[in-house]
C-alpha cells in the first residue's frame, strides 16, 4: 500500500508523540498567509450552499439541491446553506452562522480587499435571502427543512436528495424564543452590513428584524419544547441553555442596527430576568451569554451608558478568565495550547473566541482603557496576541503540523465528514447514487475526491491528536458556525500580522 505524503507526515508527527511527549514541530511561530486564508474561509460557503447555483459559482464540484424545499407548506423555502456535513437546513445554527458573517463584517469589513468583501456580502445575502423566507408568514416561523434522522442514516450527495424534506414550523402561541431571537439578531446585524451598499435591503432586513424579535418575546420559550420539533431537532440542534439569551441577543442587536432606545430599555430592564448577570462564559450556536456581553459594553465603552454596566463587567470577567497569568484563568488549553472545550466540535469554541477577544480590544482601544483582572492589568494587545495563538494553531503551528483548514498550506484534512466532498461530484459521476449506495464512499479510507476549500474542522482531541478519520464526526466535520467567526479574524489578521 502507498502511504500519501500527509499519512507519512502524521504518521511521523504521531510516534513522536508518543515517543517524546514533549515534542512541538518547528512550524511554530511560522509565517501564514492570512490574506488566503481569508479568501478560502469565505469561499467554503459556496459549497455549503443549498438551492439553484448562481452561474459565478465557484465551488464547480457542486449542484443545484433542494428545489423542491417548503413543497409541504405550499411555500418557497429554497436557498440558505447546510450546515455541516449533511443536507439538512437547521435554522438555529444558520441564524448564528449569519450574525457571525454579519458581525464580522462590521467589525473589520474595512479592513478586507474590496472583492473580499463583496464575497463575504453575498455569503450573508445567500442566508439572509433565505432567513427572510422563514418570517415571510404573520405569526409563523419555518426553523428547519429537512428529517436529521433519515438524512444521517444516508449517505448521499445533496444533488441526489431523495430523503423526506420535512418542514418543521412554530406557529404563535407556541414558543421559538430561540430561533426567532437569533434570527431577529442575524437579519438586524446584517442590515448594518448592507447598509453602505444596498440601503433598500438593509432597510427591509431591519423591518423584519424587529417583527420576528416581536414574536420571540411574545410567545417565550424553546422551540425544542414543542412536540412537533423536539424530535426534528433533538439531539442535533436542540435549545439546551435556555432561550433568554438570545431574546436579549436579539434586542442588542436591534438596538445597535437601529439605535431606538426601546430596545436599550429592554436590555437594561431584562437583563437581571433573563440571566445576564449569570456571567456564562461561553459563546456558540447554542449560548450568546459572552457575546451578548462583549456587544454590549460597546455603549458602555463609547457611549458612557453606565446603566448596562454589569453587561462590561461580565466582559471584563470573560476575558480574564482567557489570560493564562490572570488570577481568574480558568479555561483549558490542550498541551499545543489550543482552547479546549468536552463535547466535540471544538474548532467552534476557538473560532468564537478568538473573535471576541479582537472585538473587545478593538472596543477597549478605541477608549484607551485595559481590562483589570486583579493582579494585573490587560491591554488590548494582550487579547489580540491570545486570539493569533488560536488562529496560527488552527492554520498548523501545531502539535500534528496539520492546517485544520482544508486547502490551506500543504497538509490538511483530507477524509473529512461531508458527503459533497467525499462523495464523486455529479460532473464525474452523473448516475443518480441512492441513499446506502453512498456507504462504499463512507467507508473509503481513500481521500475525499472533492476539496471543500476553506472548511474548518472539529479539529482535535484534548491531546492535540487527530486521526482524519471520516468517521469520527465531532473531530472531522466542519460547521457553518466554525468557519463564520473566522472569517472577521482573519480579517483583522491579513491587515495585522503582527498585532500591537
Amino acid at each position: 500500500m502507498k502511504l500519501s505524503p500527509l499519512l507519512l507526515h502524521q504518521l511521523f508527527l504521531f510516534i513522536s508523540l508518543l515517543l517524546f511527549p514533549g515534542f512541538f514541530p518547528l512550524v511554530q511561530s511560522s509565517y501564514h498567509d492570512y490574506s488566503d486564508a481569508l479568501s478560502k474561509s469565505i469561499l467554503f460557503f459556496e459549497g455549503q450552499r443549498s438551492g439553484f447555483l448562481p452561474q459565478d459559482q465557484r465551488i464547480g464540484w457542486r449542484a443545484n439541491s433542494g428545489l423542491s424545499d417548503g413543497w409541504m407548506y405550499n411555500t418557497d423555502l429554497t436557498g440558505g446553506y447546510y450546515d455541516a456535513g449533511d443536507n439538512v437546513k437547521f435554522g438555529f445554527p444558520m441564524a448564528f452562522t449569519t450574525s457571525m458573517l454579519a458581525w464580522s463584517v462590521i467589525e473589520f469589513g474595512d479592513l478586507m480587499p474590496p472583492n473580499e468583501l463583496r464575497n463575504a456580502l453575498v455569503a450573508i445575502r445567500w442566508a439572509t435571502d433565505y432567513l427572510l423566507k422563514t418570517v415571510s408568514q404573520p405569526n409563523r416561523i419555518f426553523v428547519q427543512v429537512g428529517d436529521p434522522n433519515i438524512d444521517h442514516s444516508c449517505w448521499e450527495r445533496p444533488e441526489d436528495m431523495d430523503t423526506a424534506r420535512t418542514v418543521y414550523a412554530v406557529d404563535a402561541p407556541n414558543p421559538a424564543s430561540d430561533v426567532a431571537g437569533e434570527t431577529a439578531a442575524a437579519l438586524a446585524a446584517s442590515s448594518m452590513a448592507f447598509r453602505s451598499v444596498d440601503p433598500g435591503y438593509a432597510e427591509t432586513l431591519l423591518r423584519n428584524a424587529a417583527q420576528v424579535f416581536q414574536f420571540a418575546d411574545n410567545f417565550r420559550g424553546a422551540y425544542s419544547d414543542n412536540s412537533n420539533i423536539r424530535d426534528g431537532v433533538c439531539p442535533f440542534y436542540c435549545d439546551f441553555s435556555g432561550y433568554q439569551d438570545e431574546l436579549l441577543w436579539g434586542a442588542a442587536w436591534l438596538r445597535r442596527a437601529s439605535q431606538d432606545d426601546s430596545y436599550l430599555s429592554y436590555i437594561e430592564n431584562n437583563g437581571k430576568t433573563l440571566g445576564a448577570d449569570d456571567n456564562i462564559n461561553e459563546f456558540g450556536w447554542d449560548n450568546k451569554h459572552a457575546g451578548l456581553n462583549v456587544l454590549v459594553s460597546k455603549e458602555v465603552l463609547e457611549g458612557n451608558m453606565y446603566s448596562l454596566e454589569s453587561y462590561k463587567a461580565s466582559a471584563d470577567s470573560f476575558m480574564c478568565t482567557l489570560i493564562p497569568d490572570s488570577s481568574s484563568s480558568h479555561i483549558e488549553f490542550t498541551p499545543g495550547g489550543l482552547i479546549h472545550k468536552p463535547g466535540g466540535s471544538n474548532l467552534q469554541h476557538a473560532t468564537t473566541i478568538s473573535f471576541l477577544l479582537l472585538v473587545y480590544a478593538k472596543y477597549l482601544d478605541r477608549t484607551s482603557q485595559t481590562v483589570n483582572c486583579g493582579n494585573l492589568l490587560v491591554a488590548p494587545v494582550s487579547l489580540r496576541m491570545q486570539a493569533k495563538k488560536q488562529v496560527d494553531y488552527i492554520l498548523g503551528d501545531n502539535p500534528m503540523g496539520l492546517s485544520y483548514m482544508v486547502g490551506y498550506s500543504n497538509y490538511f484534512p483530507q477524509r473529512i465528514h461531508h458527503r459533497g466532498s467525499s462523495l464523486p461530484s455529479v460532473k464525474d459521476h452523473p448516475q443518480f447514487i441512492a441513499c446506502k449506495e453512498g456507504s462504499i464512499y463512507f467507508n473509503s479510507t481513500n481521500p475525499n475526491p472533492n476539496v471543500l476549500v476553506g472548511a474548518i474542522v472539529g479539529g482535535p482531541g484534548e491531546d492535540d491528536v487527530y486521526e482524519d478519520d471520516r468517521a469520527d464526526f465531532r473531530k472531522s466535520e466542519p460547521t457553518t458556525y466554525i468557519n463564520a467567526p473566522f472569517v472577521g479574524v482573519l480579517a483583522y489578521f491579513a491587515a495585522n500580522p503582527n498585532p500591537s
